[in-house]
């Protein structure tokens, strides 16, 4: 399902238009997006939890030459599903 389909999933279930569907969801992603840039977790009950790791600098190699390279610390997105949704995807 890519970005147009949800939309249109929403706004049917949701009995809106697929303008103020795409609107809501694009406005949710947004506030995830901003909360995890503060540093803050996004939980949902029931569907899951998105929060912010720290990945701890270290060396690499370059696959092409072999030659080590130096990757920086950094932050990546973390998500974990929640008790229903995992029911749902193994039922």
């Amino acid at each position: 399902m890519n970005k147009k389909e949800l939309v249109a999933a929403v706004a049917a279930k949701a009995g809106l238009t697929k303008t103020q569907s795409a609107r809501m969801i694009d406005s949710a992603l947004t506030s995830i997006q901003e909360a995890l840039a503060n540093g803050d977790e996004v939980r949902m009950t029931g569907f899951g939890s998105f929060s912010v790791a720290n990945r701890a600098a270290g060396e690499a190699r370059n696959p092409r030459t072999g030659a080590p390279v130096q990757m920086p610390a950094r932050k990546l997105p973390r998500f974990k599903a929640g008790l229903s949704l995992k029911q749902a995807v193994n039922t």
